[in-house]
């Protein structure tokens, strides 16, 4: 039997990626200890890896594909293809960013002012790279966790990722730039894109897994509406496309369908009710594709 070879991430996109796959129609558990997750499907291999490692794993062939962060494909300076861009990560659907920061007490405004410097941060090679594109020479060094704390007395500046900057506030840090935006990308290995078999069943999963995406934050609305308040009702409704109306046993009412960002529903419903429609319907979905 064929087998695809792919790398989950192991940490804070966990459990936000699991869920995507759920949503998609597969369904994956971790076992406690183990980083051989087991999945439903018997022609996909699931190994799981710090996303950190992802990109260096699926560029040499060890892994068929992966998922990981636009900064470590950068950061591991990865030969690998890029298929899908997903943006989603620990706290919701954002982008993240890696940010310049420095004390609240840090005379420093722009990344200028920390010429001859110390900047600590896990994206060694992003970092560098930037102060080099802004003709500034400071040092950078790895950093192997707590970095939010070293500005305090260790470092005069840090390179970190941030979803909410809440966690740069609560320890007195002051963002002065971006340095990067990343989203979660779905990679695969060079030779591994050319097989016929993994190529397809790579586009099957990534088909899936946009559909997932696509269906995050929105929702199904069907009811039942008189003719003549349909116009109506259909001025109320946004939509991906016209909705479907279909006509009912009594020739004075149809059935209209549609699909909306869950964002409006609260707000929606009490209007199409006062407006007429009746047997509203919201129900969750799994996929638009």
């Amino acid at each position: 039997m064929n087998r695809l070879r792919l790398g989950l991430p192991k940490g804070s996109l966990q459990e936000s990626t699991f869920r995507m796959f759920k949503k998609a129609g597969y369904n994956i558990v971790a076992h406690e200890r183990s980083y051989i997750p087991s999945i439903d499907d018997p022609e996909i291999e699931c190994i799981m890896l710090r996303a950190q490692e992802m990109a260096k794993y699926v560029e040499d062939g060890g892994l068929d594909c992966g998922l990981t962060g636009k900064d470590w494909v950068l950061e591991n300076k990865a030969r690998v293809i890029e298929v899908a861009d997903f943006i989603y990560a620990k706290q919701g659907l954002r982008p993240v960013k890696w940010v310049l920061a420095v004390p609240e007490a840090s005379k420093a405004k722009t990344v200028k002012d920390l010429e001859g410097k110390k900047i600590a941060t896990e994206l060694v090679g992003v970092t560098r790279a930037y102060l080099k594109k802004h003709g500034v020479k400071a040092k950078v060094e790895f950093s192997w966790g707590a970095t939010e704390v070293k500005p305090l007395m260790l470092v005069d500046a840090i390179v970190e990722v941030t979803e909410t900057g809440s966690s740069l506030k609560a320890n007195s840090l002051r963002v002065i730039d971006t340095v990067l935006e990343s989203t979660t990308k779905f990679i695969v290995n060079k030779r591994a894109w050319q097989d016929k078999w993994k190529k397809q069943k790579i586009e099957n999963i990534v088909m899936l897994l946009k559909g997932a995406m696509a269906a995050e934050d929105k929702v199904g609305l069907k009811m039942n509406v008189s003719k003549k308040n349909l116009a109506k009702i259909l001025s109320l409704l946004p939509a991906l496309k016209n909705p479907t109306i279909s006509n009912l046993s009594d020739d004075k009412w149809v059935a209209v369908e549609t699909i909306i960002d869950e964002s409006i529903v609260r707000r929606l419903i009490p209007e199409l009710k006062r407006a007429g429609a009746q047997g509203i319907v919201e129900y969750p979905l799994n996929k638009i594709v």
